[in-house]
């Protein structure tokens, strides 16, 4: 089974309460990517998680580092909390280009996997920012200039375009409704193996001696509903992905 690193999904958000003359502030601090790492788990896989906060200082910095995962998953991450650890944006020292050393690591037989939100691909205002970054190039995927958000409040159901693939191997049934993804564009030599709207979202490739796959919409709410989460083809979606992408299914 695979070693997965998953960096990401997570926040924290400040809340100031007004009421008349006096105000006052909360706090609060959520997790998006248990149901994803649940499922992994359950196929055996081996997951270590870096939330956003951490994965500023922890994130791997050296192919010796990255050489201990077969797959790196991004999600909900922007490119700035890779590219500016605190020696670099708080005390003005050089560190190595983490997202450089990841492509490498790509290019050299590592399996990568970009899962769409807020803060992934280019996402809201184009602030996560990975389209001028050394990962888009080994991304199956080419993004847009701007904010790549597509919001389907109502729904859109996915459609399975290409189903003989190992990634999809035990996802049966149709898809649930997602309520939003980014709006990205396959290469050429890369294969689309679901759609969603007018765009792919589910786009799988190599790169060099790796593999690569974008998954356009997010993994957990909002644009996946909880109904999605539950839905029976969830967890082999992920665990046959990640197996493909760690190079144990052809």
């Amino acid at each position: 089974m695979a070693k997965v690193l998953l960096a990401g999904e997570s926040w924290s958000t400040t809340t100031v309460h007004t009421k008349g003359f006096d105000s006052f502030t909360t706090s609060g601090y959520d997790e998006g990517g248990g149901a994803f790492i649940a499922a992994l788990e359950a196929a055996r896989h081996e997951v270590a998680y870096l939330p956003n906060h951490h994965a500023a200082s922890r994130f791997p910095r050296t192919a010796d580092e990255l050489a201990e995962y077969d797959v790196v998953v991004l999600s909900d991450i922007g490119a700035n909390t890779l590219l500016l650890p605190p020696e670099v944006f708080e005390r003005g020292k050089r560190a190595p280009n983490r997202l450089d050393v990841l492509a490498d690591w790509v290019r050299s037989g590592g399996g990568i996997l970009m899962v769409g939100g807020y803060l992934t691909f280019q996402g809201i205002e184009a602030k996560a920012n990975y389209r001028s970054t050394a990962i888009a190039d080994v991304l199956p995927v080419e993004m847009e200039t701007g904010d790549d958000r597509e919001e389907a409040p109502q729904g859109l159901v996915p459609r399975v375009v290409v189903d003989a693939h190992p990634a999809l191997a035990q996802v049966e049934g149709e898809w649930p409704a997602l309520l939003g993804y980014q709006r990205l564009t396959p290469r050429d030599e890369s294969r689309v193996l679901v759609d969603i709207g007018d765009h792919p979202l589910l786009v799988v490739g190599e790169a060099g001696a790796g593999r690569s796959a974008a998954f356009a919409s997010d993994m957990g709410p909002h644009w996946m509903p909880a109904e999605a989460v539950e839905w029976a083809g969830y967890a082999p979606l992920w665990a046959r992905l990640v197996e493909w992408l760690a190079g144990e299914s052809t």
